[in-house]
């Protein structure tokens, strides 16, 4: 059986003409899909019986069901446990702005890329998600709260250009104008910077963000903590990154974690100066949140204003990003890997 979820409207308008039905019809299922979130076929009141048990028959509708949903007693935040429909566990993360309401979702169970900070790696990777799960993790969320979301963030769990081409089709499904509609211009995809996956990326000419997480201004510095670095060297990063921003018309961001003594001295922030104004990025400053299996501690406040002074003192556009949800388990991978242990379920 197939995901019905997961079909462009395009696709799906041929399954139903493939079922002798009228096109028409795909509209209104992709309506209910997508606008309505249904998870059952009977909830498509305006379709006919005889249709919804062919439609039964031939396809199902994935559905996440919440497990888990913490809210911070500081700034509002909430982070889900969703489960999947083999069983396995994701998190993602609704956050509250000023400008509407953003969700960091995972597109991948686990992640490969060994990052030494992130605890979304620390047990590998189990597979990656379906663009009918990322927009799932959505609706999930828009369903919990009963508002709108108008901002993404492909940051979660997993490395989104690992799993390319299922991430592009969320991405041309989620701003669909038949669908949900969002901008792609408030979606943004971070990387550790899969180097030939990048280039691919530029030339769909997609108008999201795209974010590299840089986390040193050295290849050995980047080496130390960033496996990746040993597959694509930092300069190679930079270029392909150089060649994204001119090729979409679209600035760059540089996240980079900082953490207490490895990469937080003025030093660091010179050499990343350098790199920021080159390609006219704009660099986002995050304070590592602890992962206590990582060993690495965030920065003193002195240092980290700074090291953000410095950098505006050379001309680079920084922001220090607002620290959320620390009372729940905010890191990436920190609340999936306490459900499981938990739960004692495995992760592999």
């Amino acid at each position: 059986m197939e995901d019905i979820r997961g079909l462009t409207k395009a696709e799906l308008t041929e399954r139903i003409k493939a079922l002798s039905e009228p096109s028409y019809r795909a509209g209104q299922i992709y309506d209910w899909l997508h606008k309505r979130h249904v998870s059952d076929f009977d909830q498509m009141t305006d379709i006919s019986k005889k249709l919804r048990e062919k439609l039964r028959s031939e396809f199902f509708i994935t559905r996440l069901e919440p497990l888990e949903v913490l809210c911070s007693e500081l700034d509002g935040t909430r982070k889900y446990i969703l489960s999947l429909g083999d069983g396995n566990v994701i998190e993602a993360v609704l956050m509250r702005y000023h400008y509407g309401n953003s969700v960091c979702i995972s597109s991948q169970v686990g992640c490969r890329m060994g990052c030494r900070f992130c605890a979304s790696t620390l047990d590998g990777l189990v597979r990656s998600l379906s663009a009918s799960e990322m927009l799932s993790e959505v609706y999930a969320i828009e369903d919990d709260i009963g508002e709108r979301v108008s901002h993404i963030v492909i940051m979660g769990s997993g490395e989104p250009l690992d799993n390319y081409d299922e991430v592009v089709r969320f991405i041309r499904m989620i701003s669909d104008k038949d669908g949900v509609n969002i901008s792609q211009r408030n979606i943004t995809l971070s990387t550790c910077g899969i180097v030939p996956r990048i280039y691919e990326l530029a030339e769909l000419r997609l108008q999201i963000t795209l974010a590299l997480s840089l986390h040193a201004a050295t290849q050995e510095k980047r080496l130390r903590t960033m496996p990746i670095a040993k597959a694509y060297e930092l300069s190679e990063v930079l270029e392909a990154c150089r060649y994204y921003g001119e090729t979409t018309g679209r600035r760059v961001t540089f996240e980079y974690a900082v953490v207490k003594d490895v990469n937080d001295s003025l030093e660091d922030a010179e050499l990343l100066s350098d790199i920021a104004r080159r390609l006219h990025a704009h660099v986002n400053l995050i304070p590592v949140n602890p992962v206590k299996e990582c060993g690495f501690s965030e920065p003193e406040q002195r240092k980290l204003q700074a090291f953000r002074e410095e950098l505006e003192h050379r001309g680079v556009n920084v922001t220090v990003r607002r620290e959320m949800g620390r009372d729940i388990d905010s890191a990436c991978g920190q609340l999936r890997r306490r459900y499981i242990a938990n739960a004692g379920m495995r992760t592999d």
